[in-house]
């Protein structure tokens, strides 16, 4: 389910998922053990903190992953890339 709204969000956007597979799974990995122990998506590059309102910012896709892609050609977490 995380692959594929993350697949959708993608196309959406223009940009593309990681094309490295094992790197992809441990991304989606760590989506999911974020979504089941904190009942969010936060980005797993990310440090949770005690502020929800911080923490609301680096929910997948955070707040910063345009800017990072512009910049960098990809986000931190190394999940979308800028698309061809």
């Amino acid at each position: 389910m995380i692959y594929e709204s993350s697949k959708k969000y993608a196309n959406k956007k223009g940009y593309k998922l990681n094309s490295d597979t094992e790197m992809l799974d441990i991304i989606i990995d760590g989506l999911a053990k974020n979504q089941e122990k904190c009942g969010k998506r936060y980005c797993p590059c990310r440090v949770l903190t005690n502020d929800e309102e911080e923490n609301k910012k680096i929910v997948c896709p955070c707040v910063f992953h345009e800017e990072e892609i512009e910049a960098h050609g990809m986000c931190h977490c190394a999940l979308f890339f800028k698309g061809k």
